[in-house]
């Protein structure tokens, strides 16, 4: 069941959703070859809780640490450890937060130092997939009208679409009502409606859309030990349009990197 919510609460989930934002700026600071993703985790959960927040995956279903960390080949869920990053990497830093009683989901995916052309496009088409299932989520659209659109972009490019991973609605859960697919068929699936806050997250693998398992039950690997890349927003329905309540601004201002692909999907522009 779809679970709306009150401009209210949008405006609370806007918060748990910047607080995620905000932490991953501070990771962006730091994050270069030879920092572990362990030093990573524990200053995410530090600027988390020092801001009011508690860390949204610490425990959820057993998951031991603040982020999800998974570099190259590895999708998502990754487990942080003490080996460092290195030169050419790729790694996706999924995060969460609880604050006000509502969560904030939202991830990025860092290049570390410079990488190989064909792992940067991958990027930069993931990342591109992600405005344009955003701009299908909109009244009168379905389900898997997002999904279609993430996936004619991805595949039309060679890459593979994971099917196994899901966005998903989020609220006062961290998973809700619907799922949310980045692949499908125009026109099927949940119905939009407005005040609803989903979670949109393409993972796109530059080869397979195949997938594996390690043994710690948590780590996703493509099958071919190709790279993958992983984008995510939350996003609500208002006024029948989507707006994007998370945001890239604070890793791209550490990074130095300027960009307005945020700006036609947000009201009022982000005090930084």
């Amino acid at each position: 069941m779809i679970i709306p919510k009150s401009r209210e609460e949008i405006e609370l989930m806007r918060e748990s959703a910047l607080l995620v934002s905000k932490t991953l700026g501070e990771i962006a600071k730091i994050i270069k070859p030879g920092v572990t993703t362990l030093q990573l985790d524990k200053l995410a959960e530090e600027h988390i809780r020092d801001h009011g927040g508690v860390p949204g995956f610490l425990g959820l279903y057993g998951f031991p640490n603040t982020l999800c960390v998974s570099p190259n080949a590895q999708v998502v869920h990754g487990i942080p450890n003490s080996k460092p990053l290195e030169e050419g990497d790729v790694i996706s830093v999924d995060c969460g937060v609880l604050k006000n009683n509502f969560y904030g989901d939202h991830a990025y995916s860092f290049e570390i130092g410079e990488v190989a052309p064909e792992t940067k496009k991958l990027l930069q088409v993931t990342k591109e997939s992600l405005y344009i299932g955003i701009k299908e989520f909109k009244l009168g659209n379905r389900v898997e009208d997002v999904g279609n659109a993430i996936q004619k972009y991805c595949e039309g490019h060679g890459y593979g679409v994971v099917r196994e991973l899901v966005g998903h609605g989020i609220g006062q859960k961290m998973h809700e009502d619907p799922e949310m697919p980045n692949y499908g068929k125009k026109g099927r699936g949940k119905l939009f409606v407005e005040g609803m806050v989903v979670a949109i997250e393409p993972m796109i693998n530059m080869g397979t859309k195949n997938i594996k398992q390690l043994k710690d039950g948590w780590t996703i690997l493509t099958a071919d030990g190709k790279p993958s890349a992983h984008f995510e927003h939350d996003v609500a329905l208002i006024d029948g349009k989507p707006e994007i309540l998370s945001t890239f601004k604070y890793i791209y201002d550490a990074l130095g990197i300027v960009s307005n692909e945020e700006d036609e999907f947000r009201k009022n522009p982000l005090k930084l």
